[in-house]
């Protein structure tokens, strides 16, 4: 029983995660107590408005009784909440108290709801999904497809992974279907999506990356596509990256040089385990890996859980819930990962000891996006502007993005102020400026009018 004095506190503590207001009864409420069973439960307090100034709210003998039912045949799987009413101020308010409800997502009029902070997000239906696969403990990675069965595996893979299993000094004697019945992989002779990723015998479109290396967002220099098994993928992904970034070779005097890569190759192997561990294979995009001269983009099919912020990935303050349970656990115990929820921090950690510049994380359409820039740009595009301007020329050019603006141009002349301002990522205004003062310095002119004319670097 919720008494007056419990009920004050609570106003005072406001509208949260678990507590919420409301003047009246209506589907409003019915909406909120969904979002608090698919969540972690919570307290609607009716008769307070939201600025959680007490007006009470009208009962008749029937009304509790009729709103429990009303609650009940809105709601599937039915939920039942206490119900209990309490007198403050003379003014009479309910409160509804639901618990987190067993076996997930739970629905009103069709519509799913979870809460997110102090608010009800509507679900998607792949966060539907997620959740009732979450309330089972599982993934979707872990059931069993019948559109596959054990002719699409590679026993030759499946024997490459044992042999990594006992290299790491697990000794396993299994043939490789026993090996997959004790992993979970294949169940009652079906095999699990996990398997079919792991080990396919052939390549399949559902774990299609695509691979780019471009001169500008739109000139694409070389390209390449890999649908194989996901484990392959790692390799392929880290040789296509290797091939188009920079290597130094730095003279030590000793019997061996040191090669330093453009990127830590630590951090881009974490990038590219990550994005193929973590993938959402039940969406339609495909994975996409874009190189340029300054950056490399890393984009993934499925976002941020709605739970978890890019502030919290980057303070290492969530708790970390594998989108591909089976997948990640199996490599984990390949030793492809270290430990769930940790790649973040040492993404930027290798990237702050190769004093580059911190990699940029975010959701991004219906996906997530890593981007790692490259810390000697400012060098190497002085290297190529020198060519053509002189020594006094380049003193005068102080700021990176002037000098990215004339190694841009030295490769385009004919692009527009527009497009400057989208590969730099910033505003046209801005570009507007650094070419005005370019060309006051005599560092550029423009040949012809402003539609269809050319820059030319003096």
């Amino acid at each position: 029983m919720t008494t007056a004095a419990e009920i004050k506190k609570l106003i005072q503590s406001g509208e949260s995660e678990t507590l919420e207001f409301k003047s009246s009864f209506n589907n409003e409420l019915i909406e909120t107590l969904v979002a608090f069973a698919n969540t972690s439960g919570g307290q609607i307090i009716a008769g307070i408005n939201p600025a959680g100034d007490v007006k009470g709210i009208s009962l008749n003998p029937e009304s509790v009784q009729n709103w429990v039912n009303e609650i009940k045949n809105k709601t599937s799987p039915s939920l039942i909440p206490d119900v209990d009413s309490v007198q403050i101020n003379d003014k009479t308010i309910v409160v509804f108290s639901i618990k987190e409800y067993p076996v997930k997502p739970v629905s009103t009029r069709g519509k799913y709801f979870k809460r997110v902070t102090n608010s009800n997000h509507l679900l998607l239906v792949s966060e539907v999904v997620n959740l009732h696969l979450q309330s089972f403990n599982t993934s979707w990675d872990f059931h069993v497809n019948s559109q596959f069965n054990i002719n699409d595996i590679s026993f030759d893979k499946v024997q490459a992974a044992i042999d990594l299993f006992n290299q790491s000094g697990n000794r396993i004697n299994d043939d490789p279907l026993t090996f997959l019945i004790k992993n979970d992989l294949v169940r009652d002779g079906q095999i699990a999506n996990a398997a079919y990723l792991l080990f396919t015998a052939r390549d399949t479109v559902l774990s299609t990356i695509e691979l780019g290396k471009f001169q500008s967002d739109i000139i694409i220099k070389d390209s390449d596509r890999t649908k194989s098994d996901i484990l392959t993928q790692i390799d392929q992904v880290i040789a296509f990256v290797k091939k188009h970034i920079n290597k130094e070779i730095i003279i030590t005097g000793q019997p061996r040089n040191v090669q330093k890569w453009q990127y830590p190759l630590e951090a881009i192997r974490e990038i590219v385990i990550n994005m193929i561990i973590h993938r959402d294979y039940r969406s339609a995009s495909d994975s996409i890996v874009k190189i340029f001269d300054n950056r490399i983009e890393f984009y993934n099919p499925g976002r941020l859980p709605h739970s978890i912020t890019v502030d919290d990935l980057l303070t290492n303050n969530y708790k970390s819930t594998p989108r591909n349970k089976l997948i990640a656990d199996f490599c984990k115990s390949l030793g492809l990962i270290e430990k769930y929820g940790s790649g973040i921090r040492r993404i930027m950690e290798y990237c702050e000891q190769a004093n580059l510049p911190k990699p940029d994380f975010r959701n991004i359409s219906d996906g997530f996006m890593v981007t790692v820039y490259s810390g000697d740009l400012s060098s190497k595009v002085t290297d190529n502007v020198t060519e053509n301007v002189t020594e006094n020329v380049t003193e005068n050019v102080t700021e990176n993005r002037e000098l990215l603006i004339l190694n841009i141009l030295r490769e385009n002349n004919a692009i527009t102020t527009t497009e400057l301002a989208k590969i730099l990522n910033v505003t046209r205004r801005t570009i507007a400026r650094d070419i005005e003062k370019l060309k006051n310095e005599g560092i550029i002119k423009r040949l012809g009018p402003d539609k269809g004319g050319k820059w030319s670097i003096l």
